[in-house]
């Protein structure tokens, strides 16, 4: 009898979870956001001149990487490096020839400046 009541108990849990979770993921899909502007692009050059914290868009393409989690991004006006997580490329594939957008910090220190991407899409 014990065990009636116990397996019953447990079934009865497990399909309320699974009912709460299903409902959870089903409202992280339908959860909206801003739509509208956001950061405009600006240039390797211009970026480079930035304050550390100001949030950046970039266009161009990574032209290698430089090993953990960062790669030398490059647009018309020079290069920057820049640090992807890899949770951040989300299962996106980029090689040299695509166009890319990246968007994050400026991420400076007293001997260098770079990007802390939170964000990466094709063009």
């Amino acid at each position: 009898m014990k065990k009636l009541v116990y397996g019953s108990a447990l079934a009865t849990a497990l399909i309320i979870s699974s009912a709460s979770f299903a409902g959870f993921h089903e409202n992280a899909q339908m959860r909206g956001g801003f739509q509208g502007p956001g950061l405009t692009p600006v240039s390797v050059a211009d970026a480079l001149k930035m304050s550390d914290d100001t949030p950046v868009a970039l266009v161009g393409s990574i032209e290698k990487s430089l090993g953990h989690e960062k790669y030398l991004f490059k647009d018309q006006t020079g290069s920057i490096t820049i640090e992807i997580d890899d949770k951040d490329w989300r299962g996106l594939q980029v090689t040299p020839q695509d166009t890319i957008e990246v968007i994050g910090e400026i991420d400076k220190d007293w001997t260098s400046i770079e990007v802390d991407v939170d964000q990466v899409r094709k063009k």
